[in-house]
C-alpha cells in the first residue's frame, strides 16, 4: 500500500536526497511540502524545492507550503553552507525564476482533511518549528495524524552541532518538546541511526550510471567533502532524511526501543537541545508517554534498499 506523506523539511542537500528517494520509490507519495528554514533560509528551501520537483518531473498538483521563518525560541536561525553548500544544493544554484505556486500555512489543514481518511502519515526532516505551531494551533486536528516521523536527537553519541545535541533538536528545542508533548505514535529517527546510513562514493558511481537521479552525484561529492574533512575515518556520507523515509516503509531495517523523552530547552550552556531518554524502569511505569527510537540499522538492507530504489533495478 502506498503511503502517504506530508514532509516537512529545510531542503538541504540530505532533504534533496530524500525528495528524489521519495520521487523514484513507487511505495511513497508525496502530498505536500512544507519549506522551513533550517540548513538554508526558507526562500532558499522554497527554491531547491521547485528546482528539484521541475527537475524530476513531480506530479502536478503538491501544494508547497510557506513554514516556519524562525525557531520559537526567537533567535534567528544559523545557516551551514560549509556542509551544503551557498544555497543548500553544494555546488548548484538554482534559478529564482520559478513560477511556483507558494501555499499560505492553513494549506496544511486542508491536506489533512483531505488525507485524514487515507492514514497520512507526517515526515518532519528538518527543524519542528512548524510542526509544533500545528500542535499549538489545532491539536485536535493532528489527531487525525497516523504516524508521525522525525530526523533529530542524538542519545549517549555525540552531538553534530553540540557534544551532546544534532541540529533539529538543537534550532528548537522549545517546538520538540511540544511536538514530543502531544504527538502520538512518534518514531524518532536520531543520529544513532542515520550516522550509520553511510553511502559511499563507489555507492554513488554506480547510482550515477544509471541516469536516473541527475544531480545526485555532484550533491553527494560536495557533502561526503565535507564529512571526509572533518572525520578522514569515514567512507562516506550519511544520509540522514532519505533514511528516516524508509522508516516509514521499512520497519525490519531499523532496531528499536520505547522511552519517555525530553529535550533540554534551556537556551544558554552545553545541554542545549540535548536528547534525554527515561531509561530507569523504576521511572517507566508512571503513565509518561514513551516515543519510538531507532538506535540501529541492518546496514545490509538499507545498502540494498537505497541501491535498487536510486537505480529503479534489483539489487542483491
Amino acid at each position: 500500500m502506498v503511503k502517504k506523506v506530508l514532509l516537512f523539511g529545510d531542503i538541504g542537500i540530505d532533504d534533496t536526497v530524500a525528495l528524489i528517494y521519495a520521487r523514484l520509490n513507487q511505495e511513497i507519495e508525496i502530498v505536500g511540502l512544507v519549506a522551513d528554514y533550517g540548513n538554508v533560509s526558507r526562500e532558499d528551501a522554497v527554491s531547491n524545492i521547485y528546482y528539484v520537483m521541475k527537475l524530476f518531473d513531480f506530479p502536478q498538483g503538491i501544494p508547497v507550503i510557506l513554514g516556519a521563518e524562525v525557531p520559537l525560541t526567537g533567535e534567528q536561525p544559523t545557516y551551514y553552507p560549509e556542509i551544503h553548500g551557498k544555497r543548500g544544493l553544494g555546488p548548484i544554484i538554482p534559478n529564482d525564476n520559478h513560477e511556483l505556486k507558494i501555499e499560505n500555512f492553513f494549506e496544511i489543514v486542508n491536506i489533512i482533511e483531505r488525507y485524514k481518511h487515507d492514514e497520512l502519515i507526517i515526515v518532519n526532516i528538518g527543524r519542528l518549528t512548524s510542526l509544533a505551531t500545528m500542535f499549538i494551533l489545532y491539536k485536535e486536528l493532528m489527531k487525525n495524524i497516523k504516524e508521525f516521523y522525525i530526523m533529530g536527537g542524538a542519545f549517549w553519541v555525540p552531538g553534530n552541532v553540540t557534544t551532546v545535541a544534532e541540529a533539529n533538536f538543537h534550532g528548537d528545542p522549545f517546538a520538540v518538546n511540544i511536538v514530543l508533548t502531544y504527538a502520538t505514535n512518534v518514531t524518532i529517527i536520531p543520529l544513532n541511526a542515520t550516522q550509520k546510513a553511510i553511502v559511499t562514493p563507489g555507492m554513488v558511481d554506480y547510482i550515477d550510471s544509471f541516469g536516473k537521479t541527475k544531480i545526485l552525484k555532484p550533491l553527494m561529492e560536495y557533502y561526503t567533502r565535507f564529512y571526509k574533512e572533518r572525520d578522514p575515518s569515514l567512507l562516506g556520507s550519511p544520509v540522514h532524511d532519505a533514511l528516516t523515509l524508509m522508516a516509514v516503509i521499512y520497519p525490519d531495517m531499523f532496531i528499536y526501543e520505547s522511552y519517555p523523552v525530553t529535550v533540554v530547552d534551556k537556551l544558554e550552556g552545553p545541554a542545549r537541545g540535548q536528547s534525554i531518554a527515561e531509561t530507569r524502569p523504576y521511572e517507566n511505569n508512571n503513565g509518561e508517554k514513551k516515543h519510538r527510537i531507532a538506535f540501529d540499522i541492518h546496514y545490509e538492507h538499507f545498502f540494498q534498499n537505497f541501491l535498487s530504489v536510486m537505480t529503479g533495478q534489483p539489487f542483491h
